[in-house]
């Protein structure tokens, strides 16, 4: 995604699926920015609280820098099982964020604390995964010696869990919260409907063909 200039802005626990065969699924792309660069940078305030990034917080302009803060939480919350910035409401943890240095527990291992501190770096040029970075590649770090990156890329390594899935409409996976919520579709004027060029939606899978002349 980042090498086609796309920044994701929203990489959370909750985005983050497994396919019937456990490989993961990045979902939800309503928050990503399109052409973004170093040169070209995007200053829309956006994401989820505990996993925005000091400069998108500060107001500033940014790139692809806030998903390399944003997997350095999302890690942070694997390996330690809490957010590394807290507070009793957004502020506090806006303040947190931008002022305070995450706590490393005595029980991750070196490797664990060097790219958490490296991903969790407050300056975003100096963050990991950003080119000038003087650590390298994020694939490289010591933290990741035993992972074949080619082999995950084409699926060709067996996930450590699969989910138990029945069919693929099978939703049993998914908190009773969500599932059990009704429906509803935001009613569209139909004047509104019918003045929009229904051409360019030819090729869907659906297609109201009461709209195409």
């Amino acid at each position: 995604m980042h090498k086609r200039g796309i920044v994701y802005r929203d990489l959370k626990l909750d985005n983050i699926l497994l396919d019937r065969s456990g490989h993961v699924k990045i979902a939800d792309f309503g928050m990503c920015k399109y052409r973004v660069t170093d040169e070209l940078k995007t200053s829309t305030f956006c994401g989820t609280p505990e996993y925005i990034a000091p400069e998108i917080i500060c107001g500033k302009k940014y790139n692809q820098s806030v998903d390399w803060w944003s997997f350095g939480v999302l890690l942070y919350e694997m390996l330690i099982g809490q957010s590394p910035f807290n507070g009793g409401d957004e502020e506090e943890v806006f303040w947190s964020t931008c002022n305070e240095a995450a706590y490393y527990p005595r029980f991750i291992s070196k490797e664990a604390k060097d790219i958490l501190s490296k991903l969790l770096e407050k300056k975003p040029q100096k963050r990991l995964g950003m080119p000038n970075c003087s650590s390298g590649d994020i694939c490289d770090q010591p933290f990741f010696r035993t992972v074949n990156w080619e082999k995950i890329e084409h699926q060709e390594l067996e996930p450590p869990f699969k989910p138990k899935v029945k069919s693929p409409s099978d939703s049993s996976n998914f908190d009773n919260f969500f599932t059990m919520e009704k429906a509803v579709l935001t009613p569209v004027d139909l004047q509104i409907l019918m003045s929009m060029d229904q051409l360019q939606f030819k090729n869907f899978s659906y297609t109201n063909l009461r709209m195409i002349d």
